[in-house]
Order: structure tokens, then C-alpha cells, then sequence
């Protein structure tokens, strides 16, 4: 039974049904059937999974001498892969007085704790707060639809169907409507309060963007709204970094109209500082503006969208149910046209649970769950997800209290030090720390979000650890950021569908295009723009060596392929960490210093091999990972 649940509480199936459900099928279909589990065994031979499961995945190799020789490099070398950085973590090393001071206080007793990463530092310490408005905006609401008469929409039930064709009556219709007006208008009340509590005055900064941003969707002709959308978003991304959110007593200063000290700009001056002095909990709202951002696009351009298809409605011509929609026809299916309003676009783009950080949802997506109740939403699948979160929470404390690898990094110590090993751990700790204080956030507001009966995508599909090939790290790092790369950038410029050496040169300069937006996205700064061109330069590679080695010419050698893609993974993935580590942890010249320490000795070299050796290793139980789920017909593109 404790086995049971455990699969069950790391299976795909509780992270996110998108892993397990095609996004073709309709999911009260995919979800009436028996969960698939990756973690179980294989069935026997008398009890085949369907052929169309099972097609193209290789015999099982866990229990092959092969792996059971793996099975000891694991063993041996993650415990040694902790033990190195926790050891120059210690009080007894010599550079621990340069790092001390960024340490505090921690709940381990006799452990210090590593929360020098302002990002990170900033949710854990309101993290109480956070949890503590978890439990109460699910119990506002339901005490709104209680006083509400939320009962004139659940009452009412469909008419019987099959097979996920239209048999919805007007009825029940009118009850999505109704469902849809009553979680309206509760997100607009909570949104307000929600803004004006966050950023205080600053709110109406907020507003008049998202205001501006609705006019140039329904107010100007047409085949200006995609240009005129990307130049005023880009502008604002630009502009909130320049001017630093605005601030009002930089506004009267500059909009007062002379330049001498009079005592009419004094008085000025000090009402924008008075103004400026209530900033609510997060006075710099500019810096978590760039989420918000992708909101507003995403509202333009399923509105200039929907324009295409104003005929008739899509869903009533394939003769669809509209509460059993496959997500992907959620996404590209407009809403009602009456629906691109701008209550609802003000919901969707302050929807409380994902404001901050995410995960995205497009506008169609969050119009078709406010009408009709995600499936793929039960309890126990939730208290599961939450059990996870609460469990990778518990594995960042540790790591922060044993292992202060952030610390040293910023304080930029001298890199002779320490031993190659060393580096190499303390490079690819602070990628792992990159990876938890990212998952934390979005799972938290996803947690909030399935709390609140609104179904986002999943983030982080796996492990830092688990990853061989930057495309795929590209699909499954902020996972629903590069699903509305691929909707509202990738595609429109082409994507990757044309064939031959053109198509794959078209494709790296897409990517460029991409990571150049995604660098800025992030923040204006020069660092990124290099981390967007490395991983474009890193992509360059492993396209290559995909089209001098293509798989169906490797059909009869298929141990021998998988060897040789073993070592051609190696160097993709040591080129993303490096990728990773300049743009999130310690720059161009900090990359340089962990290098030099590496390359420039004859230990470094013989412990570089060694390392390539163990990636190797861990790279052939990554593709047995991805074979697994194959074996149970989940194939995923990460």
C-alpha cells in the first residue's frame, strides 16, 4: 500500500495530466480509462500493453549487467558529488570567512543557512504569508458563491452523450455562462484588492498599461494589432527597466513644467514622494511586470485570432462538447466574442494565483476552465501534487542549511582553492539551487491555482539532472513559457516544419529570434543576451549530429546508436550548464575563473574525463527513462 502511493505520488499522471493524456483526446475519455503509471514493471508477456503503446520501445535493461555496472557508478558518485561541496562548506575551510557573513541564522540546529539568493530570499521569508492566503482566497470564494446563488449554475446538469459529441442542452449552456459571470466577478473583486495590496498607489500604473494594451486590440484596424501589440510590449519591457517603474516623484519632477525649486514643485514633489511611500508589498512592481506581459499579448493576439473565424462558432460545427474539450482544442478554439470583454481580460491578466510568477494560461484556455471545470482537477490528485511541493521545499532547506554553494559564488573567492571536483560541484549545485528556487514558485501558485479549480501547465517537466539534449531542456524548463513561445512566436515566423538543410537553418535562426526575446524577457542585461546566443550556438550541434546520424539508418544497431548518442550527449550537456551558469549564476567572468580551475592542470584533465565518463552514465539512464515511459505509451518531447 506504501509502495502504491509512492508511485503514484511521483507518477507523470499526479505532476500533470498533459504528460499522460494526449492533447487530442478529450479528457473525460483519457481520464475514465486506468492511469498509466511509468514507475510499475512492464507487464508480462501475456499481458502485452496495446501495440500502438508499446511501438518503438526497446526491451527492458534495468536488470542487464550493463546497468547493474551503472547502478554502482551512482552509488559511488553522488554521494561523493554531496559530500565534496559540504565539505567546503564547512566552518573548518579557509575560505569560509569570505562567505560567512552572508549566511544567517537557520532552523537545523548548529547549521548556518544559505539565503543569500535575493530571488529565493524573497519568497521563503514571505512564504507563511503566501500559505496563509492559499487557505483563505479557496474559502472567499466558495462563501461568494454561497451568498451569490452559485447554485443557479451547478444545478444544472448535461443531457446524456458519448464519445464526447455535442448533447449539452441550452440549459446547460446558460449554466457555463453563469459559471463563467460568477468566477468573473469574484477574480475582478479579489484582483483589486489583491493589486492594491501588492503595489499600493503604483496599482493604477498597472491599470493604465492594461488599459492602453485592450485599446490597441479592439480599437485599431485590424492588421495593425500583432505589430502594434509586440512594439508596445517589447516598449513596456523596456521602458519599466529604464525608468524603474516610474516613480511618481520622478513624474511630477518631469512633467512640472519649470526646473527651478519653486515652491509650487516642491509641493509637487512631495506628493509623488507621499505617493511613492505607499508602494504596498511589492513597491518595485515592475520587476515582476514581464509575466504580466505575456498575458497581454496573449489576449491580442487570441482576439485578433478569433476575427478569423467570427462565421460561426468552431465548436458547434465539429459538433464538440464544449465541457469535454482536448486541451488543444481549448487553446486554439476563440471564445465567444462577446467573451473578449474587458472584465474578462482584466481577470485573466490579474488572475491572483498566477500573477506573480505563472505557470501562463493562455485567455482561451482560462475562458473555457471558468465555464467548465478541468477534468483532470480531483482531490486526491491535488493533495498529492501538494505533498510533492511540500516535499521539494523540504529538500531546498536542506540544501541551503549543508550546502552553501550560492554563498561562495557570490562572494567570488579566489577559484585556486579549491580542487577541480570542487568547482565542477559547486557549479553544478548552483544549478541545482537555480532549478529548486524556480520550481518552488511556480508549484506553489500552480498548488493555488488547482486549489482554486483552474488546471495551468506543470513548469518544470524534470529533474535538472534529467536532461541530455537542449531542445529538449528548452520544452521542459518553464514549461508553459515555451508552449506560448511555440503559440505566439515560433509558429507565426515559421517554426520548424520545412525540410532539408534550409528548414534546419531556418530553424536555428528562429531559435535565435526566440532566445533573443526570451534573453530580454528576463532582464535587459548584457549577460542574458549571452545566454540566449549560447544556447542558440549549443542548439547548432546536436541539429547537426541529428541529421549525420538519423536513427532509422541505425535500426539493426541499436545498442551501438545508443552508445554513440550516449557520448554526443555528453558534450550538449556540459555546454548547457556553462550556458546556464552565465546567464543565472556567476557570469562570463565567474565561468571563466570555474574553467581555468578545471582545464589548467593535468588533474583537472584526467578529472574532467572521469566526469564525462559518469555523465555518459547517467545520460544511457536518462534515455532508459524515456524508454520506460515509452513501454507504457507516454511520449514526451523532453
Amino acid at each position: 500500500m506504501i509502495l502504491s502511493n509512492l508511485r503514484q505520488l511521483y507518477s507523470l499522471d499526479t505532476l500533470d495530466t498533459r504528460f499522460t493524456v494526449s492533447s487530442k483526446t478529450p479528457p473525460k475519455q483519457a481520464l475514465s480509462e486506468p492511469q498509466i503509471d511509468p514507475t510499475r514493471p512492464p507487464p508480462a508477456q501475456d499481458d502485452q500493453l496495446p501495440l500502438k503503446r508499446a511501438e518503438g520501445a526497446q526491451p527492458s535493461k534495468w536488470r542487464t549487467p550493463e546497468f547493474y555496472f551503472y547502478y554502482l557508478v551512482f552509488i559511488t558518485a553522488v554521494p561523493m558529488m554531496f559530500k565534496v561541496v559540504y565539505d567546503v562548506s564547512e566552518s573548518s575551510h579557509p575560505n569560509y570567512p569570505k562567505f560567512s557573513h552572508l549566511l544567517s541564522d537557520g532552523w537545523i540546529p548548529g547549521r548556518k543557512v544559505d539565503n543569500s539568493d535575493h530571488q529565493y530570499a524573497s519568497f521563503r521569508d514571505n512564504l507563511p504569508y503566501m500559505f496563509l492566503l492559499l487557505a483563505i482566497h479557496p474559502v472567499l470564494r466558495r462563501l461568494y458563491d454561497y451568498l451569490c446563488r452559485a447554485d443557479s449554475y451547478t444545478q444544472v446538469h448535461p443531457l446524456a452523450g458519448s464519445n464526447g459529441r455535442l448533447t449539452h442542452g441550452l440549459s446547460t449552456q446558460a449554466a457555463a455562462d453563469a459559471r463563467l459571470e460568477q468566477r468573473v466577478s469574484f477574480d475582478v473583486y479579489f484582483a483589486v484588492v489583491f493589486l492594491a495590496a501588492l503595489h499600493g498607489f503604483s496599482a493604477f500604473k498597472v491599470l493604465l498599461i492594461l488599459y492602453v494594451n485592450y485599446k490597441i486590440a479592439t480599437a485599431l484596424p485590424r492588421e495593425y494589432v500583432p505589430g502594434a501589440t509586440w512594439g508596445f510590449n517589447i516598449g513596456i519591457l523596456f521602458a519599466n527597466e529604464l525608468c524603474r517603474g516610474y516613480p511618481f516623484a520622478g513624474l511630477a519632477s518631469f512633467l512640472l513644467p519649470s526646473p527651478t525649486a519653486s515652491p509650487e514643485r516642491t509641493s509637487y514633489s512631495n506628493w509623488g514622494m507621499w505617493l511613492d511611500s505607499y508602494g504596498g508589498l511589492i513597491p518595485r512592481w515592475e520587476v515582476l511586470f514581464n509575466i504580466t506581459v505575456l498575458r497581454l499579448i496573449s489576449f491580442n493576439l487570441d482576439y485578433y485570432w478569433s476575427l478569423n473565424q467570427r462565421g460561426g462558432s468552431p465548436v458547434e460545427k465539429k459538433q464538440l462538447d464544449p465541457s469535454n474539450l482536448p486541451e488543444r482544442d481549448r487553446i486554439s478554439t476563440p471564445a465567444k466574442p462577446g467573451d473578449y470583454s474587458f472584465r474578462n481580460y482584466f481577470a485573466y491578466v490579474t488572475y491572483s494565483p498566477l500573477y506573480l510568477a505563472g505557470p501562463i494560461l493562455t485567455f482561451n484556455d482560462y475562458i473555457s476552465q471558468l465555464r467548465y471545470r478541468a477534468p483532470s482537477i480531483t482531490t486526491r490528485r491535488t493533495i498529492l501534487y501538494g505533498v510533492r511541493f511540500l516535499i521539494c521545499l523540504l529538500t531546498m532547506e536542506l540544501v541551503i542549511h549543508y550546502i552553501y554553494a550560492v554563498a561562495i559564488s557570490k562572494a567570488q573567492p579566489a577559484w585556486e582553492v579549491y580542487t577541480p571536483f570542487q568547482l565542477s560541484m559547486l557549479g553544478y549545485f548552483n544549478l541545482n539551487h537555480i532549478w529548486l528556487k524556480l520550481l518552488l514558485p511556480w508549484r506553489f501558485f500552480r498548488l493555488w491555482a488547482l486549489l482554486d479549480g483552474i488546471d495551468p501547465p506543470e513548469n518544470m517537466v524534470r529533474c535538472m539532472s534529467d536532461n541530455y539534449s537542449a531542445l529538449a531542456f528548452w520544452r521542459g524548463w518553464h514549461r508553459s513559457f515555451n508552449r506560448w513561445i511555440v503559440r505566439y512566436i515560433y509558429i507565426p515566423l515559421g517554426g520548424s516544419g520545412a525540410t532539408g538543410l534550409w528548414g534546419k537553418a531556418r530553424a536555428i535562426l528562429n531559435f535565435l529570434a526566440v532566445f533573443t526575446f526570451v534573453a530580454l524577457w528576463h532582464d535587459i542585461q548584457l549577460r542574458l543576451l549571452m545566454w540566449g546566443w549560447l544556447i542558440t550556438l549549443f542548439v547548432l550541434p546536436e541539429v547537426l549530429a541529428t541529421l549525420a546520424f538519423p536513427r532509422k539508418k541505425w535500426r539493426d544497431r541499436l545498442t551501438a546508436y545508443r552508445v554513440l548518442c550516449g557520448i554526443g550527449a555528453v558534450g550538449p550537456i556540459l555546454m548547457m550548464m556553462a550556458a546556464n551558469l552565465v546567464g543565472f549564476a556567476v557570469g562570463l567572468d565567474g565561468l571563466e575563473g570555474l574553467v581555468k580551475g578545471i582545464v589548467g592542470s593535468y588533474s583537472g584533465l584526467v578529472f574532467l574525463a572521469a566526469a564525462c565518463s559518469a555523465l555518459f552514465v547517467g545520460v544511457q539512464v536518462m534515455f532508459e527513462v524515456r524508454e520506460e515511459e515509452l513501454r507504457h505509451g507516454i511520449r514526451m518531447k523532453c
